[in-house]
This record gives C-alpha cells, structure tokens and sequence, in this order.
C-alpha cells in the first residue's frame, strides 16, 4: 500500500531540491532525499573544511555541497528546503521563490505525511517541559509516542513506523511555524513575551508566526491557551478553545492547592516533582491538552515521578551544601524570572550571553528581590546591569566577569554552605557556545570538577 510518505518523496524525483541548513533536522532529510533518488544540493554556511564528517558523508552518498560565505550564490532548485534558523525573508529564499521554486521545511512535510495524532506546543517559555510533561502522560497511559520538532530526534524519517494509533507530540519554535500551512489537532501556546527580535523583524512578526500552531486547525481542533498571559488570552481559534490559570477561574485551573479541570480536582500541586510556580502552568497546559486521552490517575503517576528536563532547573551538584542549579534554557528575561521564583532562598545569579535584542527592565526588579549576587559575562552583562541599577530598588552585588568560565568560577568561590548557584542566563549562549545545551554541559563540567 503506498503511503503519503512514499508518495511525496517519490513526486520529488527528477525535480531540483536545495537543503538551506545542514543541522540535525535536515540532515536526516538529505538521506531521505537521496534514498527515493533526488537530486539534491545541500546548502551551509560552515566552510568545507570545518565540515562534521556527517555531511561529508552526505556528499559520498551522493548529495553535491554549497559550503562557506558563498552557499547561497548561484542556487537552482525546484523545490527548497528552508532551515528553521533562516528567516522566510531571507533574500536568496525570495530570489528562487520568484523564480518559481516552491518553499518548505522538514516540519512542514512531517505534517503532511504524518499518519498519526498530532500534538505540538509552543510558547516563549515553558513549551518543552510542557511538551515532555504531554509526552510522559500519554506513554504512561500505554500509548505509542513520538517527541520530537525542536526537542529530540527529527521525527519525518520515523513516519514510516509510526501506525494510526500512536501520538506525535512535537515542540515548534517561532522559526519553525513562520511559513507553516499546517496545524495539529490539538495545539498548546504557553505563554508569549518578546523574545528572538534578533531574527523575527518586530514582536507583531513572533506572534503572527507563534499563531500559525493553530492558524489552519479545523472546527474540531483544540486549542489550549493561557488565560494569564495577555497576548494569547485574545487569540481566537477555529475549533474549541479551552484555557488554564493559575491566577483566575478557568477550565483548568488553580483551587488551593489543587488543579481542577471543569471544576472537578484533578493533582494536587504539592504531587508535583518539580520545583516552581511556572512549573504548576506547565502541568496544567498539559491536562488540558491531554483531556480524554489520559487518565487523571496516570497523570498524578507522571507528577510524582516524573524529575524534569535536562537544562531546565536541573539540579547538577550538592557540594559543601552549595547547591548548583543548570538553567540554561533560560534565554530570556522571562524564563530566568520563572526560574528565581523557584526557590525560597535568595540565590547566586549567573547570567549574561548573546544579545537578541530583547528589552531586560522586567529582570531589574526580579533580581533585586531573588539574587543577593550577581555575576555577569556576555554582550547582555551591560543591560543586566543596568535594569537591575535602574529598578530603584536595594541591588544585589555585582561582579563583571568578562567570559562565561569566570562568572561560573567567581560565583562558585563567592557561595557559602547553604547557598543555591543558579546559571539562569536570560541570554541566548551564541556567543560563546553553539547553543544552550553545550553551554549547559560546560557548566555541568566546571562544577563538576570543583
């Protein structure tokens, strides 16, 4: 029986395909491609000789490469694949698109082929707990599950295992959703704060993008928001819509100490593993979006077991009773606010990276009541500085440290037993590290090695 998968790919052959991006995601891709006898260029930035070995590869199985400044020049092709990192804008995107190429990505195909229940979340903050938190419930109730999109492994070249029955549950960034045409039967939005203005051309551009998870749901998709967060309470969707609050009356929302879902309770917080309020709205983004697909028994399963997401508040070491906490997803404003509200103790305060041109006056006051030091490294260390300066309130210490090592190092040497060692950058890591994860990795080294 011929799928959708094997039609699709199979309508490719003969045409001209062009991979922007050989990252994780597309390289899987340019295997398939080459599988059902495409012709393909794969386009990068990377010069050929810093190349991984990986893509090299690719170019022995048969894949002609477009390496360095020039990767973009003189591209030809029918069909493009758009790496989630380029903007849609992006003038050779345009050029071939004018020329009559059609425009796509990994995730787009993965919607159109995929033969199973669709899931996705997005949101500025929280989307991949919350994701995980889905996925968990859903395996724990006995169902197949694939976790995937911007969190774990690309899932279009596992489309052939997965049956009708099976769940995918798939985290999209704003980058991802930009140019999608697609939605998931059920959608969950988070949360929204400005975040990624150094590639999306203003916060009305990351909205509309954020939009797209259920833009092209029909009457019988669902549609999970945050009631608390002003930006998506207004979103309208197509189908039902069903919101969560941890600060008002709600379809899902917080009674005491207990999550109640249409009224009737259904975990009490306290069950939770995970440390902070933000994480009750994580659990709570999930039982809506897993209503009638899970049991409330299961779910309070997960709660009580379930020890969080590596980077995320992630408890490293215990060391002369400092206790040194990875936050390194935090990369914005937004989620290093979340991650000081986790903890009842004033904290020691790693932060500063890459600048993505977000505003940081919200941190001033936060770090001033959550942070009794603050050590900073990074292009961001300045605003840092200067919203907690500006916030006129009492300021913590501060100490600029130049590079990410020596913020971590002078904050270690300045913690006393009993203090908490939180890196919580409210920056992305680019400017020193490829992305949050290796940045996270670095620091579980250094202390680590302490």
């Amino acid at each position: 029986m011929n799928t959708a998968f094997e039609t699709y790919f199979t309508a490719l052959r003969g045409k001209r395909i062009a991979v922007l991006g050989l990252g994780v995601s597309n390289r899987p891709l340019v295997r398939l491609l080459l599988e059902f006898g495409c012709d393909v260029t794969g386009c990068d930035r990377t010069p050929r000789d810093k190349l991984d070995q990986e893509v090299l590869d690719l170019e022995e199985m048969g894949c002609k490469l477009r390496c360095g400044d020039t990767y973009l020049e003189g591209v030809e092709a029918d069909v493009l694949f758009r790496t989630p990192g380029m903007h849609p804008g992006n003038p050779a995107i345009r050029g071939l698109a004018e020329k009559g190429a059609y425009v796509t990505s990994e995730m787009e195909v993965f919607f159109e082929v995929c033969p199973c229940n669709l899931i996705a979340v997005t949101g500025s903050d929280g989307k991949t707990t919350t994701t995980t938190l889905i996925s968990e419930m859903l395996k724990a109730d006995g169902k197949q599950v694939w976790l995937g999109g911007n969190i774990g492994t690309p899932l279009l070249p596992l489309v052939r295992q997965m049956q009708e029955d099976d769940f995918a549950v798939v985290e999209l960034s704003s980058f991802q959703l930009m140019d999608m045409t697609r939605s998931p039967a059920r959608a969950v939005v988070t949360n929204l704060a400005p975040n990624h203005l150094d590639v999306h051309k203003d916060m009305d551009e990351y909205v509309e993008a954020k939009k797209n998870i259920f833009a092209f749901q029909n009457e019988k998709g669902l549609l999970v928001l945050n009631h608390d967060n002003a930006i998506t309470d207004a979103f309208i969707g197509n189908g039902k819509t069903v919101k969560f609050s941890r600060q008002a009356e709600a379809h899902v929302c917080l009674k005491g100490d207990m999550i109640t879902r249409g009224g009737e309770a259904v975990l009490n917080v306290n069950d939770i593993l995970l440390p902070g309020v933000h994480n009750i709205e994580n659990y709570m983004a999930a039982i809506a979006a897993v209503e009638g697909l899970v049991s409330d028994e299961t779910i309070r399963h997960v709660a009580k077991n379930f020890g969080g997401v590596e980077h995320r508040i992630e408890l490293v070491r215990i060391k002369d009773g400092i206790r040194f906490y990875n936050d390194s997803i935090a990369s914005s404003p937004s989620r290093t606010i979340a991650g000081l509200r986790s903890f009842k103790e004033k904290v020691i305060l790693i932060a500063g990276g890459y600048d993505k041109h977000i505003p940081y006056d919200v941190l001033g006051p936060e770090v001033c009541e959550h942070v009794k030091k603050l050590f900073l490294c990074g292009a961001t260390a300045p605003q840092i500085r200067a919203a907690v300066e500006n916030c006129g309130m009492e300021q913590p210490e501060i100490t600029d440290c130049g590079d990410f090592e020596s913020a971590v190092r002078a904050a270690a040497a300045a913690a006393e037993c009993g203090d908490v060692v939180l890196m919580s950058p409210a920056s992305a890591s680019f400017d020193q590290f490829k992305n949050f994860m290796v940045r996270g990795e670095f620091f579980k080294k250094i202390v680590k090695e302490l």
